[in-house]
């Protein structure tokens, strides 16, 4: 189906993401100016899993076109979360990385929450601590978890209001379902957490003025599910360059819906990246930069 036959406008990650790049580009260089230091991410990869090594290179190049310096760390499949921790630890300690980035998944046998606690929250840029999580829940500063943080950052740019809205949230991960919620909620939408156990679901997305699809299989929402005018935001990334959910399906039924890549994929590295800047700048006491 063509943009021109959709009955849903879509909402441009690629475009908004490229404008909140232009304005840490400026940021990361006035950083450079006023301290005479280089705002630094870390990317940890475990393993050789195709996708994350794909992840984090685009992760890297991004901020290196930004004017950002970009370090990894990549560690084999047998590492152990000790060793995870350890080394973690030594970026923690590393007063040159203003952010570190801890790919996830991570292999099966490692504690992946332990490992992501070993990230101090002043430079937890990806926003997947529970100290993160906190300050979420409770509308504190902190580092938001970095795709919600992305798709709040795109409904800001619309224009849309989502007070008083019923948004369903289809998963419930820590760092993309529940931080969602928590982070409509703190907008004064009225929030249901959906998942694998939830009984009748295409009757209460049905509900929805506005659903979030993160359940992380492949077209899992479908356009009969979705009330007429509703505004759909895929957070859903599959083989194929699938999303969620079924795009056309959705499209002819919703009034917005974020497209499968160039929506919510740009805006996740997009905050990320400000992030990092922002994390730069705290350590390197710059107010008002």
């Amino acid at each position: 189906m063509t943009e021109s036959t959709l009955h849903a406008k879509l909402l441009d990650g690629k475009r908004v993401a490229a404008e909140i790049a232009d304005k840490t580009a400026a940021r990361v260089e006035a950083i450079k100016q006023r301290s005479g230091a280089t705002p630094c991410l870390v990317t940890v990869l475990v393993g050789d899993d195709p996708a994350s090594v794909t992840y984090t290179r685009m992760k890297r190049k991004r901020c290196e076109a930004l004017g950002m310096t970009s370090r990894k760390v990549e560690l084999p499949a047998e590492t152990t979360t000790g060793q995870l921790v350890a080394a973690l630890t030594e970026l923690a300690e590393d007063t040159s990385v203003h952010g570190i980035l801890l790919q996830h998944p991570v292999p099966g046998p490692i504690d992946e929450r332990a490992a992501f606690e070993a990230i101090p929250a002043a430079k937890d840029v990806d926003g997947v601590t529970m100290h993160s999580f906190a300050a979420m829940s409770f509308g504190l500063p902190g580092f938001h978890c970095a795709t919600p943080g992305g798709i709040v950052r795109l409904i800001d740019a619309y224009d849309i209001d989502v007070t008083g809205m019923h948004a369903v949230v289809v998963g419930r991960s820590p760092i993309l379902g529940k931080p969602m919620a928590a982070l409509l909620l703190q907008r004064n939408a009225t929030v249901t957490v959906c998942h694998s156990r939830t009984k009748q679901l295409p009757e209460i997305v049905k509900q929805a003025d506005l659903v979030v699809a993160a359940v992380g299989k492949p077209q899992f929402v479908q356009g009969g599910w979705i009330k007429d005018g509703a505004i759909v935001i895929d957070a859903g990334y599959n083989p194929g360059n699938v999303g969620d959910c079924d795009f056309d399906g959705c499209a002819a039924r919703a009034s917005l819906i974020t497209p499968v890549p160039g929506g919510v994929g740009p805006m996740t590295i997009a905050t990320l990246i400000e992030q990092t800047a922002d994390a730069a700048a705290e350590q390197l006491g710059l107010d008002g930069v």
